[in-house]
């Protein structure tokens, strides 16, 4: 079974400045790279609470960012050196630079950059993406072609070849399952079902052996197990118990769980 969470996590993070991903062709995207900037720097003074926001400017809203300040504008699309959120924030007055000192730590220079190349790029804005339609990334460019079984496993090779490395090896059958079952209950397989699904998958053919695999796989998520392994970390976050205590352990109600 391969680390796939790992790597994506892995994938989808920031790779360097800004700067350099406008000379690489990279497009900053504002939900991932704009948006949580502005959420952690100005949305307490230009956000969504009324009574709280300075200048009537918001940036919570592409509206509310672009509003004439009396002549000049936050946002400028295509035009960094004439918009007032940059000017603002790259200030070395600390009566002028944003967010202002009692307001919290100024935006890094990588931070800067990305601003800066997201209204050199045009500013395009994005509806939080809860609202946006779902849609299929095209698929990156691989050199081992053989490798992967599924569109995520290109993403994962994509990354590592970018680092120079090669996938691993895949695990012995008994290896497989008990990955698969350790993850997804919790538990080790038997060493029935080992016997039952090296058996099956050893006298697959090449071709056969992915639609064993997944049968197996299919069979785990069935179980109650998997989802007893699933409700765990919901109940953890609710302080779940079976005891208030020690000296003064009372009843519990547990039928809320």
């Amino acid at each position: 079974m391969r680390l796939r969470v790992a790597c994506l996590a892995a994938f989808v993070s920031l790779a360097g400045t800004a700067a350099s991903a406008q000379q690489s062709g990279r497009r900053i995207e504002f939900n991932r790279d704009v948006r949580p900037i502005l959420a952690d720097a100005c949305f307490n003074c230009h956000g969504p609470d009324q009574a709280k926001r300075k200048a009537g400017l918001r940036f919570d809203t592409e509206e509310g960012a672009r509003v004439d300040l009396g002549g000049y504008f936050a946002i400028v699309p295509g035009k960094p050196e004439v918009s007032e959120l940059l000017r603002r924030v790259a200030s070395t007055d600390p009566g002028k630079r944003m967010p202002p000192p009692s307001a919290g730590p100024p935006l890094t220079g990588e931070q800067i950059e990305i601003l800066r190349t997201w209204i050199a790029q045009g500013a395009a804005w994005q509806k939080h993406w809860s609202f946006l339609p779902v849609r299929r990334p095209g698929l990156p460019p691989i050199q081992y072609k053989a490798w992967p079984k599924n569109p995520i496993d290109d993403f994962v090779l994509a990354r590592l070849e970018k680092e120079g490395l090669k996938p691993s090896p895949e695990a012995d059958p008994p290896t497989l399952l008990r990955r698969a079952a350790l993850d997804l209950t919790g538990l080790p397989p038997t060493p029935q079902e080992i016997d039952a699904f090296v058996s099956e998958y050893t006298q697959a053919d090449r071709q056969a052996k992915d639609a064993v695999w997944a049968k197996w796989v299919d069979k785990l998520l069935q179980s109650p197990r998997y989802g007893e392994r699933m409700a765990r970390p919901w109940l953890d976050a609710a302080r779940y118990a079976d005891t208030n205590g020690y000296q003064t352990d009372g009843p519990r109600e547990m039928w809320r769980w």
